[in-house]
């Protein structure tokens, strides 16, 4: 297939461009290569001849209807987006434009340029969300795909408008859309202001690694590569107008994550005291969603697909990826709000 893939220079976005490109798709990447963007993500896919590469922002409909109609793409996998929760606590505006007007204007290029073919059965819109649109779950239970919304930050309501687009376009227009739900995602190149990766590099950087409240939040944690996997399963085998929950079937509080982390190190990188003595608990987020957890049972009944990697095995490959590659996150560090406690205004 030949994908357009929005958000192709971003964490996910750019293990499906490898994957994908491995796969022996063809890919335009779409990226407007904001902060968390970096082309360093897709350097193995870049040399291919599969590959292209389109600096472009989703709010531009201009620059989309050029895309469209320059690469004629089979499929689009909608991943750009605005994703930090903290970020979006402090700037709200920035991920409606993005999450919401940005998703408008990839829909509308996508029926037009679907419309100009002659509106073949073959083609797909993807659109890839995540469970945070469900808001959160007590002690037990799971989101299911009928779950519903109830999303708790301006992040989760931006993509929560999102996906109502989606399913909007579709049941409106007959535009032939897919749509995944996914858990919390962790791997290479994940930007380092997210949990995992502020964990391993406080740590490394001998500084107090933060915990949020008590860290008994509950994240479902889903290996980035494995995610990858599904979401180019639902592309070509979904069902269209279905949605499909995508989990890692790794549940854990955060607190074991950063210990679990900690312990990784210790053994591959040892110093005088346990890493663990940096933990820190700070203020917690302005509502903070105690819990997610995914049911994958639809995805797995009538795709077949399975995550591969535990959380055992997806940490310790996580914690090696990153010692091995500074060189990546060192500048990366950098960039605007990274390192900085961010999401504490409300």
């Amino acid at each position: 297939m030949k994908l357009l893939i929005t958000g192709g220079a971003g964490f996910i976005g750019s293990a499906v461009v490898r994957q994908a490109i491995r796969d022996g798709h063809s890919v335009v990447n779409l990226d407007a290569l904001t902060y968390a963007a970096c082309l360093d993500n897709v350097a193995e896919a870049a040399e291919s001849p599969n590959y292209a590469f389109e600096h472009a922002d989703i709010r531009d409909r201009a620059a989309l209807d050029r895309i469209f109609a320059q690469h004629k793409p089979d499929a689009v996998m909608h991943l750009a987006a605005e994703s930090h929760v903290d970020r979006s606590i402090d700037g709200p505006g920035d991920f409606v434009q993005t999450n919401v007007i940005g998703t408008f204007n990839m829909l509308e290029a996508a029926r037009a340029y679907w419309t100009q073919q002659g509106k073949p059965d073959t083609f797909r819109f993807h659109h890839i969300s995540t469970d945070e649109v469900f808001g959160s779950l007590g002690e037990t239970g799971q989101f299911t795909e009928e779950t519903p919304y109830a999303p708790n930050s301006p992040y989760s309501a931006s993509k929560a408008g999102s996906d109502h687009l989606v399913r909007a376009w579709h049941e409106t227009y007959g535009l032939p859309v897919v749509m995944t739900n996914c858990s919390n995602n962790y791997g290479p190149y994940h930007f380092p202001d997210k949990l995992i990766p502020v964990v391993i590099l406080k740590a490394l950087a001998a500084e107090p690694i933060p915990v949020y409240g008590k860290g008994e939040n509950v994240r479902d944690w889903l290996y980035v590569e494995d995610h990858a996997d599904a979401l180019l399963t639902v592309v070509q085998k979904g069902q269209l107008g279905r949605s499909y929950n995508i989990g890692g079937e790794n549940e854990a509080k955060n607190i074991d994550i950063v210990r679990t982390i900690c312990a990784i190190l210790d053994e591959k990188r040892p110093k005088n005291a346990p890493y663990a003595d940096q933990i820190t608990f700070v203020t917690d987020r302005p509502g903070h969603d105690l819990r997610y957890a995914i049911d994958p049972t639809r995805i797995s009944t009538e795709l077949g697909w399975r995550p591969s990697v535990t959380l055992e095995q997806g940490l310790e490959k996580t914690v090696d990826w990153y010692l091995a590659n500074e060189a990546w996150w060192r500048p990366l560090q950098e960039r605007q709000g990274v390192g900085q406690r961010l999401g504490v205004k409300a």
